[in-house]
C-alpha cells in the first residue's frame, strides 16, 4: 500500500471497516471478446486490468467489488488472479462481492436469495477468487425475489459470518422499509446485521434521499452507491439523443433503455457541464466530488476501463463545491417514479 495514499479512508458507518473512500468496481473484468454472449462483449481481459488495479492500489484504493454474475465468474476470477500477481497481501485489500441474480434464462434454485442459493453461491466465489473469506458479501438484488422470507436470507448469511466464509454483510437494490424490517430481524435473533447497502445514486437519480439514505444513517448503515456517473451520461461527453459510441455503451442499451436520462434530466446534465467548465475540472470529476461531498456516502464504486477514469476519481477530491454549486446542481433535480432497474419486483417480506 501506498505510504502516503492519494484516496483517504473512511469507516463503513458503524462497523469497524475500513475502505478507501474510492471503491473500484470489477464489472469490467472478463474476456476480451464476446464469448460469453454479447452483454459481456465490452469486457476487458487481465493483462488488461493488471496496470489499473496497480494504480489504484498505489493511489490507496483497497476497496474492490465484484459479483458471481460478472462475466459469468469471470471477473473473480481476474480479480484474484490480479491482486495475486500483483503480491498485495489479501488483509489489506476488502473484496466485496455478490450473489442473488443472473443474466439471461435462469433454471431452478438459480437465482434468489434463498438458504440453497447462498449457500452454493458463497463456495463457488471463493474459489473462484481463490480466498477462504469475503469481507464484505452483498445480495445483489433484494427485489429481484419476491417469495423467499427475510428470515431465510438473514439466518443464512449470519451462519456464513459465524463460519468464517464472511465478515460483513450488505445488500444492493434494496428499499428503505426492507433494509429495516432485515435487520430488525437480525437484531431480534442476534444475527449479524447488513452493515452496507449499494444502491443508484447520483447528480440525476437521487430517490434514495427519501427513504433509504435516511434508513441508512439512522441504523448506522454505509451507504456504497454504484454508477456515480449514471453509466457515463455524467461524464458530459454525450448529447441528448445521441448513440453511445463505445462498445460497452452500445451493448448495453438495448438491455437498459430505461437507465437513459429522462428528457428533464438534461438541462441538469448541462449544468453540470458549465460549472465544471468554469472551474476548469471535467464533468466526470465534478459529478464525482458533488457524491463524495455528501456525508453519508462511505464510497462510491466506480467502473474502470481506463486510467483516466482512475485520475477522475483522484481529482474529485480536490474539487471544493461551496453551497451555491450544489444549489445549482441540485434546484432543477428531476423527480423519478420508476427505478432503472425496475424489472425487478417489490418483495413483500
Amino acid at each position: 500500500m501506498s505510504t502516503s495514499p492519494e484516496i483517504p479512508f473512511s469507516y463503513v458507518s458503524k462497523s469497524g471497516l475500513q475502505v478507501s473512500r474510492i471503491c473500484f468496481g470489477a464489472m469490467s473484468f472478463g474476456p476480451e471478446d464476446n464469448s460469453l454472449g454479447n452483454f459481456w462483449a465490452w469486457t476487458q481481459k487481465k493483462e488488461t486490468v493488471v496496470p489499473l488495479v496497480k494504480r489504484a492500489i498505489a493511489a490507496g484504493i483497497n476497496f474492490f467489488d465484484t459479483a458471481n454474475i460478472y462475466s459469468s465468474g469471470q471477473s473473480e476470477i481476474i480479480l484474484g488472479e490480479v491482486l495475486k500477481e500483483l503480491k498485495v497481501k489479501r488483509d489489506d485489500v476488502v473484496i466485496a462481492t455478490k450473489c442473488g441474480i443472473t443474466i439471461g434464462p435462469s433454471a431452478m434454485n438459480q437465482s434468489g436469495r434463498s438458504r440453497k442459493i447462498i449457500m452454493r453461491c458463497i463456495d463457488e466465489s471463493l474459489k473462484r477468487l481463490g480466498t477462504d473469506y469475503i469481507d464484505l458479501y452483498i445480495i445483489h438484488s433484494w427485489n429481484g425475489d419476491s417469495h423467499t422470507s427475510a428470515e431465510e436470507t438473514m439466518q443464512a448469511l449470519n451462519d456464513l459470518v459465524t463460519g468464517g466464509k464472511v465478515r460483513y454483510i450488505g445488500a444492493s437494490n434494496i428499499a428503505g422499509w426492507q433494509l429495516y424490517k432485515a435487520n430488525s430481524i437480525a437484531d431480534h435473533h442476534g444475527w449479524a446485521k447488513f452493515i452496507s447497502v449499494q444502491n443508484l445514486y447520483n447528480p440525476i437519480y437521487r430517490e434514495d434521499e427519501r427513504e433509504v439514505i435516511p434508513a441508512c444513517i439512522d441504523l448506522g448503515v454505509g451507504y456504497t452507491p454504484f454508477s456515480p456517473l449514471h453509466s457515463g451520461f455524467l461524464a458530459g461527453n454525450r448529447k441528448q439523443g445521441e448513440k453511445p459510441d463505445t462498445t460497452r455503451g452500445q451493448t448495453l442499451q438495448p438491455i437498459m433503455k430505461s437507465f437513459s436520462p429522462h428528457e428533464k434530466d438534461w438541462p441538469l446534465i448541462d449544468r453540470i457541464i458549465e460549472l465544471a467548465a468554469k472551474k476548469g475540472v471535467s464533468p466526470a470529476q465534478l459529478s464525482l466530488a458533488w457524491v463524495l461531498s455528501k456525508p453519508y456516502v462511505t464510497s462510491p464504486i466506480i467502473g474502470v476501463t481506463k486510467e483516466s477514469h482512475l485520475e477522475d476519481a483522484i481529482a474529485a477530491f480536490k474539487i471544493k463545491l461551496t453551497e451555491e454549486d450544489i444549489k445549482f446542481i441540485q434546484e432543477i433535480y428531476h423527480s423519478k417514479t420508476t427505478h432503472p432497474f425496475s424489472i425487478y419486483k417489490l418483495s413483500p417480506l
